[in-house]
């Protein structure tokens, strides 16, 4: 048996091997150890090898998935292997052999994934400066490729987020190191572009890749060729269920690179948790499928305005009519058929997968006279795209228990009525008692012996009793079975065929089932791509319907596509922020060809980081075809949108928080057109005074002079505010703030102009900074504003300096000791001593 373990480990060195034994998947060796480690399992030993113990560690076949999960979030791939020989026949160890392999990036079983996510397995490749890209979502069947520069490769994995990345031997590429994501290098043989191509079209069964849109993606379709290789590897299949390849471009989406999708926590915060985030605060979908669809249209904003708009007259149309109710409800109910179809093709679909299909397919003509009185035509097609075929419908019914067992090696799965010899094996089962009693009464009647007795025991099986003393009434065709004292025991040509088949009835049974259920697979095969298109609407509508309900819900109105070139926001509102607290300040925007840019001033925690991200979000959304949380907006086109917000450092990349910044900067530079939008944060801040202030002056003026973006540019700097004289298509605007009692209060609302003063010290006194160094920077604060000779709060770095031969006048010691001095703790005696000992202050 270790032979032939050792002979199956040496297949998959790379992999932890389950090797099944009995009820276990036993481990040994180094797997042993290292599965022990990660999932605090029993290490043990058994034998020796080489005169060392056998380290050994195993787990429960039927808990196997448990097990599982948890090694592949850790990054591990597995082996499975099964025993496919039979024990009673097989003359040393059973035959085994490796059913599949489960990496981070082919998961297919409902146990291991994220209902709400997509796992995702991208390959990777490169040719002179070009990333070729293939990514497939096994348990969908989507199948993408794209080329792109080698710069973008950041942007584009925040984009895709795989669980698995696969490399041709030899490529180098260092971005990847710090990412953590699970890596798989293969032979760089397996991206040549030839075979790739020759492997893609027998898979499709076209002729060439040119229908795809593929044609001359060389490095790109090495990728493909690689990566559906190692699919078809780890799952044992020819994945079916992957029957086209659909080409992405530059041009297709809004770019959103990685810093923007960070800054604006689309799907995860900073700080990488799903909540709170635009979509834990829109998804109200009622199906996985339409989460999984709704977190990819939001990292996936649409560039052409007809494709959105069709969208967005759909989403009226089901706010307008109330229908998302009616949706919600009828998909509420409505399994996860894109999953399913794929667990079909490749053939692990369980028994209690089919039934939730058959459920499914039989619910979904109840979306019918909810949505068809709508007249909307993406709803029709929808609609249309939802009715399944009877053939299915019906293949499944007839197939299907009611409620099938959970595994099919149970039995229970197969409805009655479906295979005459399947009820007859169940017939026997369920009725041996009923059979011999009515072989007892018509033998009886037959040979004229009344103490004839139809029996059964576990060593001689079934048999018929007779007395001894009327043993000659027996017919001719019994044959003696067993004497006894008193008694012969008799077997007929009948009662012998029974035995054999209730003997052997459950195994039989079991068997048969597990037959018809994988001929029952077989028939699903040519429906995959109708269940999948089946699918997609399905995930569509939910999509529609959701946008709908929020929009009801929460106030969102419909934005306005132009192709004048302007941004124009009533009453905006950030959502995320507004879904956590109890009142929001709606502001306005207005960017426009003489409007490029806007200043925006003001204090800390005045809400300008906020203002600045519900623009962003708004634009995001209205390109995803929903609604959006403001009285009204009207956008021109967009092409990208752009952040650099907050302030953090790459401490494993050898990169400053400064660093950082101006590489997030160089980006927006490089790339920003007019039709981009741009939200710039306090930038110029990790580095001196000068140095900043001069930087940010010489990026606002780039993108006012060149870009010509769209921009909100928020600063602290208050000479910048002079670009609005230099530049006629600046604007200055500010948050306020207000002192009341010596605290501050915000209040969020935009108005035009720049800010009086920054309110640092009064937000550090809320922060809890201790009163000493409250009152120690404002006595400094006034002695810069005095050295400056700015009369405002804030000082002004462009005004005449003081000359450097001045000579600064010492306070007098009073004045200091007045200064160090907070009334509201003194008590009337330690005053009145207190100005006793001043008055002598000033007498000496």
């Amino acid at each position: 048996m270790m032979q032939q373990y050792l002979r199956i480990k040496s297949e998959h060195p790379d992999k932890l091997v389950f090797y099944r034994m009995g009820d276990f998947y036993e481990l040994f060796y180094s797997d042993a150890e290292l599965a022990a480690k990660l999932l605090d399992i029993t290490l043990t030993t058994r034998g020796a090898s080489g005169g060392q113990p056998i380290k050994m560690a195993g787990v429960p076949y039927h808990a196997a998935e448990q097990y599982l999960a948890r090694l592949v979030k850790l990054g591990q791939s597995v082996a499975i292997c099964e025993q496919i020989g039979d024990p009673a026949t097989s003359k040393g160890p059973v035959e085994r052999k490796v059913m599949r392999v489960v990496t981070p990036g082919t998961l297919t079983d409902s146990a291991l994934l994220e209902e709400k996510r997509d796992n995702v397995l991208l390959a990777l490749n490169a040719s002179k400066g070009v990333l070729g890209m293939a990514w497939l979502s096994l348990a969908s069947g989507a199948f993408r490729v794209m080329q792109t520069q080698a710069d973008n490769l950041v942007s584009e994995l925040e984009r895709i987020r795989p669980a698995e990345i696969l490399l041709p031997d030899g490529l180098s590429l260092p971005v990847l190191d710090a990412l953590g994501l699970a890596r798989k290098t293969l032979g760089a043989w397996m991206f040549e572009a030839d075979s790739a191509e020759r492997l893609l079209r027998q898979q499709f069964a076209t002729h060439d890749l040119a229908g795809f849109g593929a044609a001359g993606l060389t490095t790109a379709i090495g990728a493909a060729g690689a990566l559906l290789d190692y699919a078809r590897q780890t799952q044992g299949s020819s994945l079916p269920h992957v029957a086209g390849l659909t080409v992405e471009t530059g041009a297709e989406y809004l770019v959103l690179d990685a810093a923007t999708r960070r800054n604006l926590e689309i799907s995860e915060t900073i700080r990488n948790e799903p909540s709170p985030t635009l979509l834990s605060v829109l998804d109200g979908c009622a199906s996985s499928m339409g989460s999984r669809l709704l977190r990819h249209w939001l990292h996936h904003p649409l560039r052409d305005q007809h494709a959105v708009l069709a969208r967005q007259q759909a989403v009226g149309a089901l706010r307008d009519g109330y229908a998302f109710d009616g949706v919600h409800e009828t998909l509420s109910r409505i399994a996860d058929i894109e999953r399913i179809t794929a667990r079909i093709a490749l053939r692990s679909a369980r028994p209690r997968d089919l039934s939730g299909l058959r459920d499914a397919l039989i619910r979904l003509p109840q979306l019918q006279p909810i949505v068809a009185p709508l007249a909307d035509p993406l709803l029709a097609s929808l609609t249309q795209a939802l009715v399944a075929p009877d053939d299915i419908v019906a293949m499944l019914s007839t197939a299907i228990q009611a409620e099938p067992s959970v595994v099919l090696r149970e039995g229970g799965v197969i409805a009655d009525g479906y295979h005459a010899d399947l009820d007859e094996l169940r017939g026997i089962q369920a009725n041996c008692g009923e059979f011999l009693l009515a072989l007892e009464v018509r033998e009886r009647e037959r040979t004229g012996i009344s103490t004839l007795k139809v029996e059964f025991n576990r060593v001689h099986g079934f048999y018929i009793e007779v007395s001894r003393a009327q043993s000659d009434k027996v017919p001719d065709d019994y044959r003696r079975r067993q004497t006894l004292k008193n008694a012969e025991r008799y077997i007929t040509p009948e009662l012998k065929t029974f035995e054999d088949k209730a003997l052997s009835a459950q195994d039989r049974a079991l068997a048969l089932e597990k037959q018809l259920y994988e001929a029952l697979l077989e028939q699903l095969q040519p429906h995959l791509g109708t269940l999948q298109r089946v699918a997609q609407s399905v995930a569509t509508l939910d999509v529609l319907a959701c946008f709908a309900e929020r929009a009801s819900s929460l106030g969102w109105a419909a934005p306005e596509f132009t192709h004048e070139h302007v941004i124009e926001i009533s009453q905006g509102r950030h959502p995320v922020v507004e879904s956590q607290i109890d009142s929001f300040i709606a502001n306005d925007t207005r960017l426009s060809m003489v409007r490029k840019l806007l200043l925006i001033t003001g204090p800390n925690m005045g809400g300008k980081s906020t203002y600045m991200r519900q623009n962003a979000l708004i634009v995001l959304l209205a390109h995803c075809g929903a609604y959006v949380p403001a009285a009204s907006a009207r956008l021109g086109p967009v092409d990208r949108i752009f952040t650099r917000i907050g302030a953090s450092d790459d401490l494993a990349g050898g990169r400053s928080t400064f660093m950082v910044e101006m590489t997030e900067t160089a980006n927006i530079l490089h790339h920003a057109t007019e039709h981009s939008l741009v939200l710039m944060d306090e930038v110029g801040r990790g580095t001196s005074t000068f140095d900043g202030l001069a930087l940010a002056y010489a990026i606002a003026r780039h993108l006012l002079e060149k870009s010509r973006s769209y921009t909100l540019f928020a600063t602290h700097y208050f000479e910048l505010t002079r670009l609005s004289q230099e530049f006629p298509f600046a604007a200055n605007v500010h948050l306020d703030a207000v002192e009341h009692k010596d605290r501050i209060v915000f209040l969020h609302a935009v108005q035009d102009g720049p800010a009086s003063q920054s309110y640092g010290i009064q937000v550090a006194q809320l922060a809890g900074v201790p009163g000493p160094v409250i009152r120690a920077a404002k006595r400094h604060l006034q002695e810069l504003e005095q050295m400056s000779g700015g009369t405002s709060g804030q000082g002004d770095l462009f005004a005449t300096p003081v000359a450097v031969d001045a000579v600064p006048v010492a306070p007098h010691p009073v004045l200091e000791a007045l200064a160090e001095i907070d009334p509201d703790e003194l008590t009337p005696r330690h005053a009145i001593e207190l100005i006793y000992s001043l008055r002598q202050m000033l007498e000496k």
